[in-house]
């Protein structure tokens, strides 16, 4: 009894052994690269008078600060919306105001993970129209700093009445 035993302890090892020798190797998941890189848009701003900035420009995502919303990452990674970072519209606007010296402002919104564009330029939604966020013509589904930004695109802020 003993001896049966062994044997089928020492055949059954030996089964798994070849089972685990001849079985295909399992993909182990790579590291994500860097998504981040730098990318060069065209953003225009929209006030309710007319064209309020247009300029072309590099920009990734990054952290965000604003007066009244404080700082938070603005990188893509919001709310889980992409892997890893990325360039966003909200960060775009974030890099032109600081390079051609304007000014915006947002509310952080915790429950979104994302910021409101409050004012740009001077110029507030109020409580008659908001700041809406379009890429290549089209409203973006979601938050400024979820939307992934690549080379060439039309980022506009247009301020649009309720």
């Amino acid at each position: 009894m003993h001896l049966t035993s062994a044997r089928r302890t020492l055949v059954v090892t030996a089964a798994l052994g070849l089972a685990l020798a001849s079985a295909p190797a399992v993909a182990q998941p790579q590291a994500t690269a860097s998504t981040n890189a730098p990318v060069k848009v065209t953003l225009t701003v929209k006030g309710p008078d007319g064209r309020l900035f247009k300029g072309k420009f590099k920009t990734k995502g990054h952290d965000v600060t604003t007066a009244t919303g404080g700082t938070h990452r603005c990188d893509g990674t919001n709310g889980g919306a992409n892997p890893s970072a990325v360039p966003t519209p909200t960060a775009a606007l974030d890099d032109a105001a600081r390079k051609r010296h304007f000014t915006w402002d947002g509310t952080w919104y915790a429950s979104f993970d994302d910021f409101s564009v409050d004012t740009i330029k001077n110029v507030s939604g109020g409580s008659v129209a908001y700041w809406n966020i379009a890429v290549n013509g089209t409203s973006i589904p979601v938050g400024g700093c979820q939307f992934k930004l690549s080379a060439g695109d039309k980022v506009a802020f247009t301020w649009t009445a309720f």
